[in-house]
């Protein structure tokens, strides 16, 4: 989910993301996976896979 999350963020600036939380140790983990940073070449890659 984090790398997931990493790929959206770092596809577009305007991106807003609104994941789901039902619960306090879920809210930190997303806080958590918006700080993951994916090299130019994972992101080339991921693109790949979803075009």
């Amino acid at each position: 989910m984090a790398v997931a999350l990493a790929w959206l963020l770092q596809r577009s600036s305007n991106v807003l993301l609104i994941p789901g939380t039902s619960s306090v140790a879920h809210l930190r983990e997303n806080i958590v996976d918006a700080g993951v940073l994916l090299s130019e070449r994972d992101v080339t890659e991921l693109d790949g896979i979803v075009g």
